[in-house]
C-alpha cells in the first residue's frame, strides 16, 4: 500500500494511493486533504473536482480497499487450498504490517449513519459473510449459515483485538476456536 502512484498516472489515481496509504496507516480522520495533496502531488482543487469533497474520497477509498487483494479474507479465494483449508486460513497471523480491516477501522471513524462510505463497508461486511456461507458449505457443513456467521464472529473478533492491541497473537488464540467449529460442524472434518 506504499505505491503513491507515478507522474505517469492521473491524478485521480494517485489521490487514491496515497489515500490508500494514509487512512489506512493514520486513519481516516488524523489525514488532512493538506497531506493528501501534498502526498498526491495535486492541487486541493483538482482533489475536490475530481472526488467532490473528503466524504466521497473516503467512500472510493473503501470501495478501493474492498476489492483489494490484499485483505485477510481473500484466502477464500485461493483454489489451491481446499473450502475447509481457506476458512482455517482466515486465521493465519497477518503479515508484520498489518493495521487491521480496513473497512473496519473506518467503520470505528466513520460516526455519522449518512456518511457515503457507511453502505460501503456494509456491503462489504456482507459479503464477506456470504463467502464465508458460501465457503462453509463448499466444505460440507451441516449448517453452512452457521458455521459462516461463527466463523465471521471469531474473525472480526480476532482482527479487531489484533489492531486495537497491535497484537497479531490475537489470531493465535482465535485459529484453534475456529478449529473446533468446523470440526464440529463439518463430518469428518476432524481428521
Amino acid at each position: 500500500m506504499e505505491n503513491h502512484g507515478t507522474a505517469a498516472d492521473g491524478p485521480r489515481e494517485r489521490i487514491l494511493s496515497a489515500a490508500s496509504t494514509l487512512f489506512y496507516r493514520h486513519g481516516i480522520n488524523a489525514t488532512g486533504i493538506g497531506e493528501l495533496v501534498e502526498v498526491a502531488g495535486v492541487s486541493k482543487r483538482t482533489l475536490y473536482q475530481l472526488f467532490g469533497s473528503k466524504d466521497e474520497l473516503v467512500a472510493a477509498y473503501l470501495r478501493r480497499m474492498s476489492a483489494s487483494r490484499h485483505l485477510i479474507e481473500r484466502c477464500l479465494d485461493r483454489a489451491d487450498l481446499t473450502p475447509r483449508e481457506r476458512l482455517v486460513a482466515l486465521f493465519d497471523r497477518p503479515r508484520p504490517t498489518f493495521r487491521g480491516c480496513p473497512l473496519h477501522n473506518a467503520a470505528v471513524e466513520l460516526t455519522e449513519p449518512g456518511h457515503p462510505g457507511r453502505p460501503v463497508i456494509v456491503a462489504h461486511k456482507r459479503a464477506f459473510l456470504d463467502r464465508l456461507t458460501d465457503t462453509a458449505r463448499a466444505a460440507g457443513a451441516r449448517d453452512p449459515q452457521a458455521l459462516g456467521h461463527r466463523l465471521f464472529v471469531v474473525f472480526e473478533g480476532a482482527m479487531a483485538l489484533a489492531t486495537s492491541t497491535d497484537d497479531r497473537n490475537a489470531f493465535d488464540y482465535a485459529r484453534p476456536v475456529a478449529l473446533a467449529l468446523i470440526e464440529e460442524a463439518v463430518p469428518g472434518a476432524d481428521g
